[in-house]
């Protein structure tokens, strides 16, 4: 495949150990690439030629005769000195010329560039291999240094796509993970997790050298004194502007450093140090508390970055949620943002043309895997930064070969979602997950994809993983089997790239964010007859702003709540209220419940409304065939308020709760009789006999890992009459961020175990 990076021209200004290492990478990468350099010592220059890692070098004063030749230029510089060069370069280099830097401070550059002209600032991306050593020189080059190593990148956000999407590429043909942030983000983390460690081990060297000390200590050191001085090791020069370039967010850690070991020095002083075993217990204690909860935040970290898989498999049957009893919801709440709207919003946002905005994205993980694809797909995405993500398109076209399987985790959507686009790419990929997702059913997405020409190989019975090879597609006309936004969406993107007319057919309606995402990027969707969609490949999509609205689905959980529960009163904000999605609502105003829509409105192309719920006798009903694909997701916690109502609840024509994260009709079913329900199950639904005075009798339950079960039993325990323990529960981050933190808000008892 072509690279980015071919018949480019790349300089290097710097060829320290960090230069060095990314020159030697790309050579090793790229065998024919041009590369030049220029740097301020001689021997470094006449070394990088005689060992073929440039084609040619020159001293830095001579450097404008290679920066006029340069396609992308990478300044490898100590921050001080890579803004200062700024200057030279934006005077010389050619108007297509993209530059980057690898310095571990990018406010400083942010504000040199504030001075430069904006066609050479949009073409600047600021870049931080994280990946240094405490070695400097050539010497010291290593080409794998970024392999399996973070960069973070901080563009500026009317940066040109085509500078960033070629910078990231150069990453990533390193072998680098890919990292988007805002500048002061950036400089904000790095001051904690790198720039104030460096301090101390310097500080710390010194202050014992002062004290005449250096001798015995060195001498009789054990490792630890040894691994924890070990920065001090690092270029002092180097050092020195980094402090300097990044002294506000240092010196505001350095404050709340210093005022702790302030707290700990007065603590100390008051000991009695005739007999300090005996004089203060509390300070004791106090001091093992400390220490116990900072040792339990590495290791919660360490696990949560360096044992990720073993933190899972724990975390899958250690995660139990404590529900009830008793209880009132009231409160003013916006819950996450939409599951489904996110994960489009990622996908279209990808690839179209130009720099899109979105908010309230949903930080869970299910979204959050969605993120991750793309990011591995070369995309450029800064943040999520409390709900808010900046997506550098990269084109319809644009996308790169993973290096390694996409893992969408628990998301059913993502994988997809994500099968459909991938199967028109010039590439294989394979598409993973977890236990649950790999035995999901993916026939009723591989049997349309392959009708359209896609070749796709699924594991046995049709479950994951699926390996794709891309290829051209063909517009079909295609029925769908049953009502599935998921089947529909997967078509409708393969459809984007297909030759001639893609049309889906809707046995009955599903969700249309798919349309009216498409719309919003300005691509032409066409639905008649009611049921009927169509598109035409081809044609490009091109970037917007997003707002996502709050997920109805994970709002359903406090609308029941609040619906069976005696005095409560409940608002629900910004919750979207899109018709295709609105059965819960539907479902509960025909069985009786307060509900009120209040600031009806229209955000970016979704309605959405606040929602007041507030107590009320329910009564049974027989569910609507028609209102089934509008509450798919929310009959769980619809479950819960049918046990709650007076009378039958039947429920036929369900056979897509059989294949969701669970076998939900078994799963609940099992759940409600554990807590004193009585009803009947069917293959396709259930009869639920319930009664508005209804008391659980509490009891065990086992989620099976279905996040939504797991939710909907939190729920229970309001009208339970004793402890409802829920099992198996660490899935519902996945797309409920907090669930457990926001339902105590507004007066639900949950304890986590």
């Amino acid at each position: 495949m072509t690279s980015k990076l071919d018949n480019k021209t790349v300089l290097f200004i710097g060829l320290g150990m960090i230069g060095g290492s990314i020159a030697l990478g790309l050579r090793k990468v790229f065998p024919d690439i041009c590369i030049l350099a220029c740097d301020s010592d001689e021997s470094t220059c006449q070394d990088a030629v005689e060992k073929s890692i440039v084609k040619a070098a020159v001293l830095e004063a001579d450097a404008e005769t290679f920066i006029v030749k340069a396609d992308l230029i990478v300044i490898a510089l100590p921050p001080l000195l890579c803004a200062e060069v700024l200057v030279r370069i934006e005077a010389a280099a050619a108007q297509h010329c993209v530059v980057c830097d690898v310095s571990s401070v990018k406010g400083h550059i942010k504000k040199t560039a504030a001075d430069l002209s904006e066609s050479f600032r949009r073409r600047l991306v600021p870049s931080h291999p994280i990946a240094g050593s405490e070695k400097s020189g050539l010497a010291f080059a290593n080409p794998e240094l970024l392999v399996g190593r973070n960069v973070v990148m901080t563009p500026f956000l009317d940066g040109d796509c085509a500078a960033v999407n070629l910078v990231n590429h150069l990453w990533m043909s390193l072998g680098a993970n890919v990292y988007g942030m805002s500048a002061e983000k950036h400089d904000e983390v790095l001051a904690a997790t790198s720039h104030l460690p460096h301090m101390l081990a310097y500080t710390t060297v010194k202050v014992l050298s002062d004290h005449g000390a250096h001798e015995d200590i060195f001498r009789y050191a054990a490792g630890g004194f040894a691994d924890f001085t070990r920065l001090a090791s690092s270029d002092p020069k180097m050092w020195a502007d980094i402090f300097l370039s990044n002294s506000k967010a240092v010196r505001e850690l350095l404050d709340t450093f210093v005022s702790q070991l302030l707290i700990w020095r007065d603590e100390l002083s008051k000991l009695d140090m005739d007999d300090v075993a005996t004089s203060d217990e509390s300070l004791h204690l106090k001091l093992q508390d400390f220490f116990q909860e900072a040792k339990g935040v590495r290791e919660v970290f360490l696990e949560a970055h360096y044992s990720r898989k073993d933190s899972q498999a724990r975390s899958n049957t250690n995660v139990s949620l404590i529900a009830g009893p008793g209880g009132s919801v009231v409160g003013d709440l916006r819950v996450p943002g939409d599951k489904s709207i996110s994960h489009r919003a990622v996908i279209f946002s990808s690839i179209s043309d130009g720099v899109t905005k979105i908010k309230g994205f949903l930080q869970g993980e299910d979204s959050l895997r969605t993120v991750a694809a793309f990011r591995e797909m070369g995309v450029t995405i800064i943040g999520p930064d409390h709900g808010e993500l900046i997506i550098f398109g990269v084109g319809k076209f644009g996308l790169c070969k993973p290096r390694k399987a996409l893992d969408m985790g628990n998301s059913g959507t993502a994988m997809r979602l994500l099968a459909g686009l991938l199967a028109a790419q010039p590439f294989t990929s394979v598409l993973t997950g977890d236990e649950s997702l790999m035995q999901r059913p993916m026939n009723r997405i591989v049997e349309p994809l392959r009708e359209m020409g896609a070749v796709i190989e699924s594991g046995k019975s049709g479950v994951p993983p699926l390996n794709i090879s891309g290829c051209e597609l063909k517009g079909i006309d295609y029925n769908l089997p049953m009502a599935s936004a998921q089947v529909q969406s997967c078509v409708l993107l393969a459809g984007l790239y297909a030759s001639g007319e893609t049309t889906v057919r809707e046995p009955q309606i599903c969700r249309d964010h798919t349309e009216r995402m498409l719309s919003g990027f300005g691509y032409d969707v066409q639905r008649t007859e009611g049921s009927r969609i169509s598109l035409t490949g081809g044609g490009p999509l091109v970037a917007t702003e997003i707002e996502v609205p709050a997920d109805i689905s994970s709002a359903a959980f406090f609308l029941v709540a609040a619906a069976i529960t005696p005095d409560s009163d409940l608002y629900l904000r910004h919750v979207g209220i899109n018709p295709t999605r609105t059965g819960i609502l539907n479902l509960l105003e025909i069985m009786g419940a307060s509900i009120e829509l209040q600031n009806e409105r229209i955000v970016g192309g979704e309605p959405v409304a606040d929602i007041r719920v507030r107590y009320s006798v329910l009564r049974g009903i027989e569910i609507p065939v028609g209102q089934v694909p509008l509450a798919i997701d929310e009959f769980p916690v619809l479950f819960i308020a049918a046990a709650c109502a007076d009378g039958e609840t039947i429920l036929t024509g369900a056979e897509e709760l059989r294949v969701k994260e669970s076998d939900r009709l078994a799963v609940m079913a099992e759940g409600l009789k554990t807590i004193g329900v009585d009803l009947d199950l069917f293959p396709d639904g259930i009869c639920i006999k319930g009664n508005s005075k209804m008391q659980f009798t509490g009891g065990e339950i086992d989620s099976h890992g279905d996040h939504r079960i797991a939710m909907a039993f939190a729920v229970a325990g309001l009208r339970s009459l004793a402890e409802i323990e829920i099992l198996d529960c660490s899935n519902v981050d996945t797309s409920f961020p907090n669930f457990a933190v926001m339902a105590k808000q507004v007066g639900l008892k949950l304890a986590m175990l």
